[in-house]
């Protein structure tokens, strides 16, 4: 049986190589691909909806409260749910 003719497109991006070091570095200490690095940059970077591409939603959602401080906790709460129902 003949193989498929579809075939993965390769890219080649070169940059800093002292940037391509700690994009390695920090791959090797969360023990993932260093593209899974690149691809999670990539995605902050153009999703527009920052919110759906969440991987840990307690820090998300510590990371909101810490810049909304000023806000009382009922104030958060009520626009957590407004957010939620949108």
């Amino acid at each position: 049986m003949p193989k498929s003719s579809l075939k993965k497109e390769r890219w080649t991006i070169t940059f800093d190589p002292v940037l391509k070091t700690q994009v390695q570095k920090e791959a090797r200490k969360l023990r993932i691909y260093p593209v899974q690095i690149l691809e999670g940059l990539v995605r902050e970077r153009l999703n527009p909806y920052g919110f759906q591409s969440v991987k840990d939603s307690l820090l998300y959602v510590d990371s909101i409260r810490e810049k909304s401080s000023s806000l009382s906790d009922e104030k958060f709460l009520a626009d957590l749910r407004k957010w939620q129902r949108n």
